[in-house]
């Protein structure tokens, strides 16, 4: 695993790179030179990223973005200028970084235009931490991390609390002008998502009740903003039938240039629809298999919620141990044993609650995001292009793409060999991904209405565990309707990694373990899964061309 102190020797190693002696130290110079020009630029471009105040908030204006569009493409210019060809591929991945990264502000700017066309763009507190680097679909610059407090606030948390809140009222009042866009469901899946809002402020009013007059005025004049942004959000409700989805072409685009997925969207559609198609004949197998064991049992209390999670904790960490998994490290248990969840009464489990309610390690084996979280934090990647959150959800295939493949990857490995019910969980689990996925595709191109693509992953996920009376299916078809190719980041994304893998091991022969594949795809960071295929195997033909 790499370390910051390393960051000289890393940026300096050229392995593809065959050069005379006497050559040597002159070409080594130039590199370094050339690589840090990409550094400086990517920083300044990370400055730029970041919009310019109004009135205290965001200026997402269209004259705004119109200059700022302009400026873009000079930075872009600037990068194409940057000659990186007889760099190392590490080098030329952080390259890559930035291009998509730039890709992704066009691709906002130009289709996406999320300020405009989508209300819940302005969503400003978030109570709970993402499981992923960074919030799942578009958020605007200003975004509350409520979950960072610690109640009760100190007097300087109220002033640092009240001055964020107040950046909501001028914000949703600019967000009326911005609006100006005909995509219907996102603009009544948007009023909710404000309204929901409305409910987080107004607990968060009751979670200070002796707070100072600065920050209970604050959040009131926060509630007060919101009540009437959400009402006009009503109002002009009746006005709006266009389509939602930005088409195939787009979405194609987006996914190759920006989240760096070497597919179409006929592609993933036909890739959906296999792995749809796999999981519930698996299913089927399974449960042939099981037919003379018990169903698994379900927990009936808070206490016994706990202690099987407990168990199952404990359980899966020291099979990772025993089996020389991946290399361990010691903010794995604890990051683990914070994201339990909490027992729910039967009428209101959720789809997830399913499965941790009768085996919750078929859950916690996709909890690798908190592995993931923790190691960006205790273990930074030496490039400062990779040690943070890439923009624009750049990360979604290596992100949810791994936390996915280790459901299968640790039942083939044999986590469940002693409870094989549990197996059958596992493929409900992929089923109701590649179903979700697949409504998400038809709805990006408009062939599906959000209603119709809820009814979709509802039917196809098994045995009745989604239903479309809970909030579930509505927030993820939102979500994947708001950011295209999140909702097909689980599967596809899983894919990639299992080529990687592939290619891998096929390079290293008797030499390759997982315990080392997974140090290598973790020492690359959280990046495009196909960039660290480049990284690690020399393997790129499916990258877009650069020029893109």
């Amino acid at each position: 695993m790499r370390r910051a102190g390393q960051f000289i020797a890393w940026i300096l190693v050229a392995p593809t790179l065959v050069v005379a002696p006497q050559a040597a130290s002159a070409q080594e110079q130039v590199v370094k030179d050339g690589y840090e020009a990409l550094v400086a630029l990517f920083r300044e471009w990370r400055t730029f990223e970041r919009p310019p105040l109004r009135d205290g908030a965001p200026d997402y204006t269209a004259a705004t973005f119109e200059r700022r569009h302009a400026e873009l493409a000079a930075l872009r210019a600037r990068l194409r200028g940057i000659d990186y060809s007889k760099w190392p591929v590490a080098q030329q991945v952080d390259y890559r970084i930035v291009l998509a990264e730039m890709n992704g502000l066009d691709f906002y700017i130009r289709v996406l235009k999320p300020w405009t066309r989508d209300p819940a763009f302005y969503k400003s507190l978030y109570t709970e931490q993402s499981d992923t680097p960074a919030h799942e679909g578009p958020t605007h610059h200003a975004a509350i991390e409520l979950w960072t407090y610690s109640f009760p606030l100190d007097a300087a948390s109220e002033s640092r609390l009240a001055a964020e809140l107040d950046g909501i009222p001028p914000l949703l009042a600019q967000a009326r002008g911005n609006l100006t866009g005909n995509a219907r469901d996102l603009w009544v899946t948007g009023a909710g998502t404000m309204r929901q809002q409305i409910k987080d402020h107004e607990e968060l009013d009751r979670r200070v009740p002796k707070a100072g007059t600065e920050l209970k005025h604050a959040i009131r004049a926060a509630i007060a903003a919101t009540n009437e942004f959400a009402d006009w959000l009503d109002s002009q409700a009746p006005s709006k039938n266009g389509p939602s989805g930005i088409g195939k072409e787009n979405y194609t685009w987006a996914l190759r240039n920006v989240h760096l997925v070497p597919m179409t969207w006929e592609e993933e559609v036909t890739l959906l629809e296999r792995e749809l198609a796999r999981a519930h004949a698996s299913l089927r197998l399974e449960e042939h298999r099981n037919r003379a064991l018990p169903q698994l049992p379900v927990a009936a209390s808070a206490d016994e919620y706990r202690r099987r999670a407990e168990d199952a904790a404990t359980k899966y960490i020291a099979f990772l141990k025993s089996q020389d998994i991946l290399p361990m490290r010691d903010y794995m248990d604890p990051a683990l044993r914070a994201h339990f969840g909490k027992y729910q009464p039967e009428a209101t489990r959720e789809f997830f609650d399913m499965a941790t309610h009768r085996e919750p390690m078929t859950l916690y084996t996709h909890f690798y995001h908190w592995f993931d979280l923790a190691r960006m934090r205790e273990e930074p990647h030496p490039s400062p292009i990779r040690r943070d959150a890439l923009l624009y959800n750049i990360w979604d295939s290596r992100a949810e793409g791994m936390a996915t493949n280790m459901e299968e990857m640790m039942m083939h490995a044999g986590l469940y060999d002693d409870n094989p019910r549990a197996r059958e969980i596992v493929w409900i689990l992929l089923a109701q991904r590649a179903a979700r996925g697949l409504a998400s595709l038809h709805a990006q191109a408009n062939e599906f209405t959000l209603k119709q693509a809820k009814d979709f992953q509802v039917k196809w996920t098994p045995r009745g565990w989604m239903r479309p009376d809970l909030d579930l299916v509505g927030f993820e078809q939102q979500l994947y309707l708001r950011q295209p190719g999140y909702g097909t980041s689980y599967v596809t994304g899983k894919y990639l990694l299992e080529r990687l893998m592939t290619d891998r091991s096929t390079q290293l022969g008797d030499a390759f373990t997982l315990s080392r594949w997974f140090d290598e795809v973790n020492g690359a960071g959280m990046v495009p899964v196909e960039l660290i295929r480049w990284e690690l195997t020399g393997i790129g033909d499916e990258l877009p061309a650069a020029a893109n």
